[in-house]
């Protein structure tokens, strides 16, 4: 198949294309915006055409959570514009997509994990932008998929990890979230999730993906620090509203994988266990 890769820059994107060489059977097409602007249709159908795209994994997206409160005309355009720009020209063709989606998608005031069944309800403007462009995927590629995950990190890119540990070298202390509960996702684990599903066959319909287990980001900034061999800084828990953000975060977004899990037969590795591996990697 030819398979198109949006977003290749970021932390999925790079972790599929770390992927792709176990797959020489398929022809991947990597691109971030330099390459092709997904806000632009016709640039997108050219693209589509062209190339004789079989199937999108569209790993490209508006993350600036905060960001994204005062600057919704480009977090709309990359989140729920280009999602269904996509999903339609790869659909002329027959084609299949995948649509990462976002635990933002609910508020956060369940108390039991998010099931796919469950109706979303965002609360900030990401969560809304990254909703509506599910609607459209979905709407406008029947053959599509759409996996929600959370709390990304990676060896590529910034993220949490990565910041933790360097403001653990930098600081005495750290006050860090504690009442705020998700389950971190290494983006390799995804991305190899994402890599199965293409091997097995979309099977259309949302999903869930994180790593197993749960825990807030105090407790994660405290494993980082284990496992980074951090001990001088100390950690201190702090309450959501002792740190103010413009976006509202879900208080506990813990995602229910049973659904992948009996769809595609993976097994998914407990979050200390991947946070461990990709330490590893950062530290060689």
């Amino acid at each position: 198949m030819n398979i198109l890769i949006t977003g290749c820059n970021g932390q999925l994107g790079n972790e599929m294309q770390l992927l792709e060489k176990n797959y020489p059977q398929h022809r991947f097409f990597n691109t971030d915006v330099k390459e092709l602007d997904i806000t632009n249709q016709l640039a997108i159908n050219d693209f589509v055409n062209r190339n004789q795209i079989d199937g999108i994994v569209n790993c490209a997206a508006y993350t600036a959570v905060d960001k994204a409160e005062t600057d919704k005309k480009l977090c709309t355009a990359l989140n729920t514009e280009a999602p269904a720009y996509l999903a339609a020209a790869v659909e002329k063709r027959g084609g299949w997509m995948i649509q990462i989606s976002t635990d933002y998608v609910f508020n956060g005031t369940k108390h039991t994990p998010y099931v796919e069944e469950d109706t979303p309800c965002p609360d900030s403007v990401y969560g809304s932008t990254k909703l509506a462009g599910e609607l459209g995927v979905t709407k406008f590629c029947k053959n599509s998929m759409i996996i929600r995950t959370a709390w990304l990190y990676s060896t590529f890119g910034n993220n949490f990890v990565k910041t933790m540990i360097r403001l653990g070298k930098e600081k005495d202390s750290l006050g860090v979230i504690f009442d705020q509960i998700g389950t971190p996702t290494y983006a390799h684990d995804l991305a190899q999730v994402i890599m199965t599903a293409i091997e097995q066959g979309i099977k259309p319909g949302v999903y869930h993906f994180s790593n197993e287990g749960v825990c807030s980001w105090y407790d994660f900034t405290k494993a980082i620090h284990r496992i980074a061999g951090i001990d001088r800084c100390q950690v201190r828990p702090l309450h959501t509203s002792e740190y103010p953000t413009p976006a509202t975060r879900p208080a506990y977004s813990v995602l229910d994988k049973t659904k992948i899990k009996d769809t595609y037969q993976v097994v998914i590795p407990h979050w200390e266990e991947s946070l461990e591996k990709c330490i590893s990697m950062l530290s060689e």
